[in-house]
């Protein structure tokens, strides 16, 4: 019932796709214009402009939303929508603010996301109808499972991108992403909060908090598969990897942190709200 109703919650969902995918992408272009007059890794300046471009995550935002006690149907939904819309408007993002074609196809890309992300997630929702009556008396520990293949999937790649020959990084420029990343996500949380606490935006405390989280949060599990295939044999794919690997964990760090604070300011506006 409540994901039924939060289906045509439409203006919440028009503000959470448009941000992470329209106003976020541009914003980062902007301020990467300004970046490039620093010291800083071109590539690295690159790799930060698509996590911008990248949908939002099946799960962190979700498990956010729910700590704090935030509208979770929202969050669920934006952030399954945000990522099939991701696997067909990502691709393009790219080409616009990275400038250049990838090194393959679209068609191309799009059969080999469908392959990588779709199907699985299909063929895993038809297992699971028919296996449902075992998995709910045996519980499988799925949650322990897909946090260790995650982490299995950072390391793996932390291990790719710093074991290429040509992945030479100096440690300012690494402190320097990791300080920029967070001050990225700081700025949009705030922004998002400030945006939609307005009284002509009509959002409910619980509405902003999925908004904060689903809005701001970049995908890594579906983001590596798809730096692998649209920079396909791209020489320095491991260096723009570095500001995703970054972005992931500091998300949910971040997250984490602003838990307690979130759900106190939630818990005083919805006596306000009542």
């Amino acid at each position: 019932m409540e994901l039924a109703n939060a289906l045509l919650h439409v203006r919440l969902h028009l503000f959470v796709q448009t941000f992470t995918l329209c106003f976020f992408p541009a914003s980062i272009w902007l301020f990467i214009q300004l970046l490039y007059f620093l010291p800083l890794d071109a590539w690295l300046l690159q790799g930060l402009q698509i996590v911008a471009c990248m949908p939002p995550p099946v799960s962190s935002a979700v498990i956010l939303t729910k700590s704090v006690g935030g509208n979770e149907a929202a969050a669920i939904f934006n952030s399954a929508f945000g990522s099939f819309l991701g696997i067909a408007v990502t691709p393009m993002l790219l080409l616009l603010f990275i400038g250049s074609s990838p090194n393959v196809p679209f068609s191309s890309i799009f059969t080999q996301l469908f392959l990588t992300v779709v199907f699985p997630l299909l063929l895993g929702q038809v297992v699971r109808r028919c296996i449902l009556e075992y998995l709910e008396r045996r519980r499988p520990p799925f949650g322990t499972i897909s946090s260790c293949i995650l982490l299995l999937i950072i390391y793996t790649t932390f291990c790719d991108t710093f074991s290429h020959p040509d992945s030479s990084l100096a440690p300012q420029s690494l402190l320097a992403i990791i300080i920029i990343v967070l001050l990225i996500q700081v700025t949009f949380m705030l922004l998002v909060f400030f945006l939609s606490t307005r009284k002509s935006a009509r959002f409910s405390p619980e509405d902003t908090v999925a908004m904060m989280f689903c809005a701001t949060h970049k995908s890594l599990t579906l983001g590596i598969p798809m730096l692998k295939i649209v920079f396909s044999n791209h020489p320095h794919l491991s260096l723009i990897s570095i500001p995703l690997l970054v972005y992931h964990p500091t998300q949910i760090l971040l997250g984490g942190l602003l838990v307690g604070s979130v759900q106190r300011w939630m818990q005083s506006r919805q006596k306000e709200w009542s």
